[in-house]
């Protein structure tokens, strides 16, 4: 077995923050069933471009391989019914939607612990359940601005800058994963669920670490750094080649003195024996001067030509890479991270693997579901549901308008 397949989780997920947040665990095998609004067509994201046909697209592929789907209204009273066996049939109802909506459709642990008393209610929110900004809508882009991280990022004389990925939205997903599974474990050991109300907000701003602590303890304002400089440790930033940009990052004296003496050599230097630039502390105290003559040496060769040298002499660097470069990596493919799978529309496709890895067994991987692709399974394996059954809730409406 898969370490999380015997975990049911029910799931009213869309977009990308929570559905990147269980993608890992029904990597990890555990049952994900996605349940979509017949009335909307389902997750969103299914319909976002460029790549999209239909009801299908690449957006969705990304974060809903290995799940199922069932099209079920929650909001009428027949959904509500085969919502509620769901959860008697599982250990957690995870969600991503707004802070004020866990409470309107009833997915708290209040509303659902006399059906389930062991259930865990994880709702991933763009401010949380509580709190003045419970009613708005979260989305990465203005997280990312609200809790400081724009202005953290970019050069010192170019506008507040947003991170080229949506950091708060997978932050926050794997947070939401974390919490979910410490729930399970511990409804299991102690036979009562709970709510894990979780946010973006929270995320955003638990990730300001290090920079937060020395502004509430020490006064510290964060400034941007000339080409995405360490705010502490010289050096440790982009610095441009001949034809390119590498990344040199000195995290300890000894790396340091292992670049000094490369410098020295290569490009008739003499940092290795300037005292001003000794120690953690003088690099920082003399960054501007510092910096200036490193900018200079690294501009006279190629980026090939410093990895060459940088790499063996065991300073810590990489190049600039674009996106078809990281994933064309050998590394990429030898740490297995590119899988496949087929689909009816796109045919093959490759994706990124998940990162969390527990044990040695490789992931079987399975294309994201079509909309209500499951509800046979869901409604007659899962449920025990019988023909008559599933015919009299079609009528009430519990999967959709009766057409």
């Amino acid at each position: 077995m898969r370490p999380l397949e015997d975990i049911r989780i029910v799931s009213l997920e869309q977009y990308g923050a929570g559905p990147f947040g269980s993608v890992h665990l029904a990597d990890l095998g555990a049952e994900i069933i996605k349940i979509e609004d017949p009335r909307t067509g389902g997750d969103v994201g299914r319909y976002v471009p460029p790549y999209a046909d239909g009801e299908d697209s690449l957006f969705f592929e990304t974060f809903n391989r290995n799940k199922r789907s069932i099209s079920l209204d929650v909001t009428s009273p027949a959904g509500r019914l085969v919502f509620e066996d769901l959860v008697r049939a599982s250990h957690a109802v995870y969600s991503n939607l707004r802070g004020d909506v866990p409470a309107k459709l009833g997915i708290r642990y209040q509303d659902l612990r006399a059906v389930n008393p062991a259930i865990v209610c994880c709702s991933l929110t763009g401010f949380g359940m509580t709190g003045p900004r419970a009613t708005q809508p979260g989305y990465d882009y203005i997280l990312q601005g609200l809790a400081g991280w724009m202005e953290l990022t970019g050069e010192p004389d170019g506008p507040p800058t947003k991170s080229g990925l949506s950091l708060v939205d997978y932050s926050g997903g794997l947070v939401a994963a974390i919490a979910l599974l410490a729930g399970v474990h511990a409804a299991r050991r102690d036979g009562v669920g709970m709510d894990c109300d979780l946010s973006l907000y929270d995320t955003a701003v638990g990730m300001l670490t290090y920079p937060a602590v020395w502004h509430l303890n020490g006064g510290f304002e964060p400034v941007r750094t000339h080409h995405s400089a360490h705010p502490s440790l010289v050096p440790f930033q982009v610095f441009q080649a001949a034809d390119g940009w590498i990344v040199v990052g000195c995290a300890k004296e000894k790396f340091w003195r292992r670049l000094a003496d490369l410098l020295d050599a290569v490009a008739g230097t003499s940092f290795a024996t300037d005292p001003r630039f000794a120690t953690f502390g003088g690099r920082h105290q003399h960054a501007t001067m510092l910096l200036a003559l490193l900018e200079d040496a690294f501009a006279t060769r190629t980026v090939a030509a410093w990895l060459a040298d940088l790499g063996p002499a065991g300073v810590p660097c990489g190049p600039v890479n674009d996106v078809a470069a990281a994933l064309a990596d050998p590394h990429t493919a030898a740490r297995g991270m590119v899988v496949e799978t087929d689909h009816p529309v796109f045919g093959t496709i490759r994706q990124p693997a998940s990162p969390v890895r527990v044990g040695d067994e490789p992931v079987p991987h399975r294309r994201a579901p079509r909309r209500n692709e499951d509800a046979v399974y869901v409604l007659h394996e899962i449920l025990g549901y019988d023909s008559t059954r599933v015919g009299d809730l079609t009528a009430a409406g519990a999967f959709g308008p009766v057409t």
